[in-house]
């Protein structure tokens, strides 16, 4: 399976979607079997979805086709989720114009102080108190259209279609953590980190690689009950009614240059019912 982006600014939803017959038309012959493409107008970026035997050969369908080549093609590693980064493929008539961004926001959730709760509590308590984290978060990921992507054991990757979404889920997620520290026993914190990007290649066979390499850095510099989000993602939100603090640049493992960052301030959010 391969990944192929294009950066085309000017061409319109029903030129892409002619293309995309011409790619179907010379598919064949080169054992390639496009499947759907992503599109973002505004941006003139353009991701298909392909089967196929190489690179080369993806290419060379776009080649014979209309001459629109990629400025990059990723091969999908196979176990990866696909469908839980994408949720449902966009799947349309050929020939029928559509426009839908690849653009997707990682989210993390981490339990702040594990070992300490393991400590203090056991492994059966520590345990207990995940399995309540879990079923906040999957419970709010349903309510809120986002996807699972992997367990990381102190927490939840996730990805969402909708930067709103993700932070209007983000802030339920905490909300909720809130009303059952209020009544239960034992309590804990949870630091939620998040931010917004397309498919990129980094050299590995990573879909959303820098993008899931900052909402994990963001999550780990976010102290307890907090939600930081990056400035591209708080950007994303403008005119939405969400409120944020300005966190200013933080310095983020891994990445060279400071991060302008974002707190949601949650505890003003309505509650999702």
């Amino acid at each position: 399976m391969y990944l192929d982006r294009h950066d085309i600014m000017g061409i319109t939803a029903q030129q892409l979607a002619d293309a995309h017959i011409q790619d179907l038309a010379a598919q064949e012959k080169h054992c390639v079997q496009y499947h759907t493409y992503w599109f973002d107008e505004e941006k003139g970026s353009v991701f298909c979805l392909a089967e196929g035997p190489s690179k080369e050969a993806i290419a060379a369908v776009h080649g014979e086709a209309h001459g629109q080549l990629a400025s990059w093609i990723l091969e999908i590693d196979q176990t990866l989720p696909l469908n839980s980064y994408f949720g449902s493929l966009p799947s349309h008539p050929p020939g029928a114009p559509y426009r839908e961004s690849a653009m997707r926001v990682i989210a993390f959730t981490d339990m702040c102080g594990s070992v300490t709760q393991t400590q203090e509590l056991g492994d059966e308590g520590y345990i207990l108190l995940l399995e309540i984290h879990d079923d906040i978060v999957r419970t709010q990921l349903i309510e809120h259209n986002g996807r699972e992507i992997k367990h990381t054991g102190d927490g939840i990757m996730a990805a969402f279609n909708s930067a709103v979404s993700a932070v209007l889920f983000a802030a339920s997620v905490q909300q909720l953590v809130l009303s059952h520290n209020e009544t239960a026993d034992h309590q804990f914190c949870l630091r939620i980190g998040m931010t917004v990007g397309e498919p990129v290649t980094n050299g590995r066979s990573d879909l959303f690689g820098a993008t899931v390499q900052i909402a994990a850095r963001l999550c780990a510099v976010a102290g307890p009950s907090e939600i930081l989000v990056s400035n591209t993602l708080h950007d994303f939100c403008m005119g939405k009614s969400i409120p944020f603090e300005d966190r200013g640049a933080v310095r983020l493992r891994g990445i060279k240059e400071p991060m302008q960052t974002f707190l949601v301030q949650w505890h003003v959010i309505p509650q999702s019912e």
